[in-house]
Formats: C-alpha cells, sequence, structure tokens
C-alpha cells in the first residue's frame, strides 16, 4: 500500500498563509504564500532524532530537554536505563549536554509544547492514512528494513518473526517505510526518465546528424557523377566538332570541284557559241580537236574528289568497356556498424620524447570486433598536471583498429580521449602513465671469450640488413649479431690482433673498415672478413677512430697530434688538419668522430664541433658548463633524419643524448635506470628507430628505442 501525504490535492506539499496588514493611504492586505514540503517538514520537526519516530501523545511523547533539544519519552527511558549517571544525570543524545533526572524520572520532564501544537495542526489538517493491523485496529503496523519484513507488535508478541535478537535490526513505522521507498521510488522513476530522456535526444540527433549526412552524401554522389556527366559531354562536344570539321573539310574540297566544273562549263560555252555561223572548215576542224581534247580533260572531273562517308566508330578500341567498367566500379558508399561505447582502447608503454602508441579497438553493437577500418575517429591528449594538448596522430590499420600516437615531452599521467562518430569510446578518456626511464629493449653479452661473450668492446656498426658488427677489442675479433641480436660469426685475423682495433665503420659499398692503433694500420674487409686492403702512413702517431664520407674517403682521427687524416681507400693521403687546444675550432683528445650530409666532420672530445670537409670551424653542437669538462664523449652516429647521437661517459652518470644537428639543440637523453650505463662507446641507429650502443664498462651492448 502506498501512502502519499498531501495538503491540496496538487503534489507533496501543503501551503500555510499568513496574513499581514499594512497601513497605507489605502489599508490593504497582502497575503504571502510559502510552500513548504510536508515530508521535509515532518523529518525536521516532527521526528524524533534519537530513533527516527513521528511523535505522538503515546510511547513516543516529545519531552523538552533542559538545552532546548526534543526527544521522545521511549528514547529518554531507554538511554536513562543504560547510560545514567550516578549523580543522577543523562546526556543528551543530540549536544551531550548533562541532564537532571527529575525525581518523577524521566515522564515528569516537560511536555514539548510546540511539537505538540504542530502535531494537533497536522493532525488537523493532513490526509493521510496509517497503515494498521487487520487484527488490532488501534495497532500501527512496523517494517524491520534488516528482514524486510511487516509486522504488527501484539501480533509477534513484541518482536517479529519470534527472535530476540530483533532489537538488533532497524524497525521503523510501516508508515515512515512507505515514504522513504515511494521517495526512492520518485527517485528512481525520474532518474530513469531523464535516462530515457538523454537516450531520446541521443538518438533524435543522430537521426537528424543523419539526415545531414545524407544530404552532404547526396551532394558529394551529384558532384561527382557531374563531373563525369561534364566530361562526357565534352568528349560529346569534341566528337560532334569533329564531324563538322571533317564535314567541311569534305564539302570544301567538293565545293572546289563544282567551281571548277563550273568554269570549264563556261569556257566550252564560249568557245561553242557562234559556231553555228562558222563557214570556214579549217577552224571547224581546229575547233572540233580541240573539244576533243577538253573532253579527255574533264573526264577526270567527273569523279568527285572527295566522298561522304562519315560514321561514328565507338567500338574502334576498349574505350567504351573501360568506360562502362570505370562506372560501374565509380564510387562507393562508406558507412559502419562500430558502437563507441563498446569500443576499447590499450596503451603501450609510454616514455618521455618517444613515440608513444595508444591502440583503439572498435566492436559493433553486438559486441563483435570490427574487421575493416573507415571510421572517423578522433583523438586529443593533454597533460593531466597542467592540461597542454599533445600533437597526436591517428591511423587506420584497416583491420578495425586504429593506432593514436603522441610524442610526450614530459613524465606525468596523460589522458587520452578518443570519440567515434563524435561520441566516446568506452574508456576515454584514458590515463597513460609516462615514464621518464629509458630502460633498453635488450640487454646482450656478458665478459668472457666465449660464445655471446665480449672483453672490453668498443665500437659498432650496422649494414643495410641491419647485421651488427662489433670490434671486440679484448678478444682481437669482430663479433658479428643477427638483426634479433644472435650470434651469427666471428672476425678474425693478423689486422685484429693486439687486442688494439678502437674504431670500426662501414664504407659506401658495404666493406668494413676499422683501425688498430697499436699497429697503426687502417684495414677494409667485407662483410665475411675478407681482406680487400690494408695500409698505414709515416704520419700516424695514434690513430684511435674513423669514419668514411659519402665520397668513401677514410677520415682517421690521431689522438696523438690531435689531427684529422684524410684518405683515399687505397691509402693516398689527401689532406691533414687539426690544432690543438680547447678553444672553438681547436681539438682535444678525440674520442669519437663522424660524417654529415655534406661530408661536414663532426668532432668529440668533451665538446662536439662541427668542420667542413677541408678543416674549417663552423659550429659547437654542445659544450659542457662549468671551467673545466668532466665527460667525454664515447661515440657518434648521426640518423637518415637528422638526429644527432652521441654516448657521453661522466663519473656519476652516463647518457645517450639526442640532438638535432641542424639546430644543433639537445633533444633529450636516455638515461637507463633499470641497466645503467658505464663507459658507453659506440653506436648505431636502426630503421625502426632503435639504437644499439656499447657499453665497455660493463662488456655488453644495449639496444634502446629513441623515437
Amino acid at each position: 500500500m502506498c501512502v502519499y501525504r498531501n495538503m491540496w490535492c496538487c503534489g507533496p506539499s501543503y501551503q500555510l498563509h499568513r496574513g499581514v496588514e499594512r497601513e497605507e493611504v489605502m489599508s490593504s492586505t497582502l497575503v504571502e504564500t510559502v510552500s513548504i514540503n510536508y515530508e521535509d517538514f515532518n523529518e525536521s520537526f516532527l521526528t524524533c532524532g534519537t530513533c527516527l519516530c513521528t511523535f505522538d501523545g503515546g510511547e513516543h511523547t516529545p519531552k523538552l530537554l533542559h538545552c532546548s533539544h526534543t526527544v521522545c519519552l521511549h528514547c529518554l527511558a531507554r538511554i536513562v536505563q543504560s547510560h545514567a549517571r550516578d549523580d543522577g544525570t543523562f546526556r543528551c543524545p543530540i549536544c551531550r549536554e548533562s541532564i537532571r533526572i527529575p525525581s518523577g524520572g524521566v515522564a515528569a520532564l516537560p511536555p514539548s509544547f510546540l511539537v505538540n501544537q504542530l502535531l494537533d495542526l497536522m493532525q488537523r489538517q493532513r490526509r493521510e492514512v496509517i497503515p494498521k493491523c487487520s487484527t488490532h485496529p488501534a495497532q500501527e503496523l512496523l517494517f524491520c528494513e534488516s528482514c524486510d519484513l511487516v509486522f504488527c507488535t501484539v501480533c509477534s508478541s513484541g518482536s517479529h518473526q519470534g527472535t530476540a535478537a530483533s532489537y538488533q535490526h532497524t524497525v521503523i513505522p510501516l508508515s515512515i517505510a512507505i515514504k522513504r521507498m515511494s521517495e526512492i521510488l520518485c527517485y528512481k522513476a525520474n532518474e530513469c526518465y531523464s535516462k530515457l530522456n538523454e537516450a531520446s535526444d541521443a538518438v533524435t540527433h543522430e537521426i537528424h546528424q543523419l539526415d545531414h549526412a545524407v544530404d552532404s552524401t547526396f551532394e558529394d554522389v551529384n558532384r561527382a557523377f557531374q563531373g563525369i556527366i561534364d566530361i562526357i559531354e565534352e568528349r560529346r562536344t569534341a566528337v560532334i566538332n569533329s564531324v563538322k570539321k571533317l564535314r567541311d573539310e569534305k564539302k570544301k574540297v567538293l565545293t572546289d570541284q563544282l567551281d571548277i566544273i563550273e568554269s570549264e562549263r563556261r569556257k566550252v560555252q564560249q568557245e561553242c557559241d557562234g559556231l553555228q555561223y562558222q563557214v570556214e572548215v579549217r577552224n571547224i576542224t581546229k575547233k572540233i580537236a580541240h573539244l576533243n581534247t577538253k573532253i579527255d580533260s574533264v573526264s577526270t572531273l567527273i569523279e568527285p574528289r572527295e566522298n561522304a562517308f562519315l560514321k561514328f566508330e565507338s567500338k574502334h578500341n576498349e574505350a567504351f568497356e573501360d568506360i562502362q567498367r570505370t562506372i560501374q566500379d565509380y564510387g562507393k558508399v562508406v558507412t559502419s556498424k562500430t558502437f563507441p561505447s563498446l569500443c576499447y582502447m590499450k596503451a603501450k608503454k609510454a616514455m618521455t620524447h618517444l613515440r608513444s602508441e595508444v591502440v583503439v579497438h572498435t566492436v559493433d553493437y553486438d559486441g563483435e570486433n570490427q574487421l575493416i577500418g573507415g571510421d572517423p575517429v578522433d583523438a586529443e591528449v593533454e597533460e593531466e598536471a597542467n592540461g597542454e594538448a599533445t600533437e597526436t596522430q591517428v591511423i587506420d590499420n584497416e583491420d578495425g583498429s586504429y593506432s593514436v600516437f603522441f610524442t610526450p615531452s614530459s613524465a606525468g599521467n596523460h589522458k587520452v580521449s578518443v570519440s567515434i562518430f563524435g561520441r566516446a569510446i568506452k574508456d576515454s578518456p584514458l590515463v597513460v602513465e609516462v615514464l621518464d626511464e629509458h630502460n633498453p629493449d635488450i640487454v646482450y653479452g656478458s665478459k668472457g671469450s666465449g660464445k655471446d661473450q665480449f672483453l672490453q668492446p668498443v665500437g659498432l656498426c650496422i649494414d643495410e640488413n641491419e647485421f651488427v658488427y662489433v670490434a671486440d677489442t679484448g678478444n682481437s675479433r669482430i663479433k658479428v649479431l643477427s638483426p634479433h641480436l644472435k650470434e651469427v660469426q666471428h672476425i678474425v685475423g693478423d689486422a685484429l690482433e693486439g687486442r688494439s682495433v678502437t674504431g670500426i665503420t662501414r664504407t659506401p659499398t658495404g666493406s668494413l673498415v676499422f683501425v688498430n692503433w697499436r699497429k697503426k694500420t687502417i684495414t677494409e674487409v667485407t662483410s665475411s672478413g675478407q681482406l680487400l686492403s690494408q695500409f698505414t702512413h709515416e704520419q700516424l702517431e695514434e690513430p684511435t677512430t674513423l669514419a668514411v664520407n659519402s665520397e668513401g674517403e677514410i677520415l682517421v682521427a690521431d689522438n696523438a697530434s690531435n689531427s684529422i687524416f684524410v684518405f683515399l681507400p687505397g691509402g693516398k693521403l689527401l689532406r691533414k688538419w687539426g690544432t690543438r687546444g680547447n678553444k672553438p675550432g681547436q681539438i682535444g683528445s678525440i674520442s669519437a668522430l663522424s660524417t654529415g650530409p655534406d661530408n661536414e666532420v663532426i668532432i668529440a672530445d668533451s665538446r662536439i664541433q662541427v668542420f667542413s670537409p677541408e678543416g674549417q670551424y663552423q659550429r659547437t653542437i654542445f659544450e659542457a658548463k662549468g671551467k673545466s669538462p668532466r665527460g667525454t664523449y664515447g661515440g657518434l652516429f648521426l640518423d637518415p633524419k637528422g638526429l644527432l647521437l652521441a654516448t657521453r661517459q661522466e663519473r656519476n652518470n652516463s647518457c645517450i643524448q639526442v640532438f638535432d644537428f641542424t639546430l644543433g639543440s639537445l633533444i633529450f637523453t636516455i638515461d637507463s635506470k633499470e641497466a645503467k650505463l658505464k663507459r658507453p662507446s659506440g653506436l648505431a641507429t636502426t630503421v625502426d628507430g632503435h639504437v644499439i650502443i656499447v657499453d665497455l664498462g660493463n662488456d655488453c651492448i644495449k639496444k634502446f628505442r629513441y623515437m
């Protein structure tokens, strides 16, 4: 039974009228109407704040305490029985103030006259039905919230279900329970109605969007096919003009022939005029002979010099079939079954300054994965801390998934918001944690001389097939690794003896070139280790590293003379340049060497400097701050996209620095936390955005992602 307590029939509220008389020029009465919700009024003023039961004239008689709070007699008796103090006081259950118990007990406390007056007023005004027991009409039914049970205290002998522990349950009058459940029902109904309205608005909006999309598609279809019609009409006009042109050309030839015929006719007419009066036989004979000749020449004019043949041929080639086939296959209407709220996305590991990816998987209404692309996917990425947007790129993988790429510039949480058809997908926005740690994808090798081992490796290079060649100096060999960093073979030979090969690189033709500083030799071998050439030079003192430019010239850095030697492949010295010192343009202890796109020479000691091919100083890319540099470089490599990578060794920290070679600016550094770099040396990059470096201090190589 659902009971609503309504004053008036218009809703769950009643009107209180207050008359206010004002004396002005004319006496008038203003009536102010105050609308008060009955339920709120009842809970605030007519309900015991301790047991939440409505005040009445019996068990729940309202009693006024000295602290001005009103509590029902039932609650006061229970409190005094359980918590009365020895000094004859108890605490108010609302404000905790000490209240003295009268000599007649709590029943002797004064009644709350205001509450009683309000009860009388409400009793006169309300139109409510109090659920009563059918057996005991005077007994109000109760409701146990714990058991979800309606019962009568008389019928159940004071406790529902005959349990002695019923006092542990939450028991309230059924009228209050009905009121509360009615409120919950109304709230849920309103919430459901609101959701249905929201759903209706969304579907209606989508229908409007569909109508707009159809209109736009109609326009696109008409525009596209009108273009074909215009082309066909243009071709039709061109063919008709061709017919007219041919007609005019043929007609001109025939008209010219008619003019000649007419001219000959006039001549014959002139010659024949007066022959009937001619009496001289000789002249007549002469004219006859001339006409015989004329007849022979005129006979050539009898046949038209042009013909009237004109015909439109549309099947002289396969053009018509090609046109027909093209038009039949031209254009298609693209749609989608994707249901955005079921689509989801997954983030891959994200690191600062590296291209990070979030993969969006599309699903239809039935929960089936989509297998084709084409959906209008929009994505936004912003830093959660400051709300700054990060540039994004959405790639359709054409298999029902989409890749959202972004390159975060700082660590922390990033929010990735993705919508399809303008509607957010299930996981949007997805919080992606961007790490500032750049740990290696692969660590290969350990100290030793056996398989998968290195001893003081210092340099490496990578060929066009992604095979890696590592100068395993301490083992006097070159270790050849597959693209997956699996050992393939070892290159050995006399040129590698002495544990002194400190530089290795590749030539434009694909051969390997390495320098042996102890033997002062530069050796060129094939990728399989076959000797091609070897040379030295009397001016070489301590050649430590080398590079090869695009013209095949071999550049050798000599640490003893702080100079750069430039040789032809056969060993002929072309030039030598370099000045010792720490000023710009001067060279210190050379630790790494590389070449630029225009054969610039890039030299690293404690700085990175750029020189022209002839040795003229151009600029400094990086120089450590401070009076005395505390770090040096171990390797340089310029990738095809213009990023210069360098391994830097410092006392307490070693890292890989990534520069913009053109701008000369440091973009970011790779500083591994899980696999600390120790004396990183040579390095080279792969086509898929990885860099492989030699970690000399750990006798291994490591593969990092840098793009």
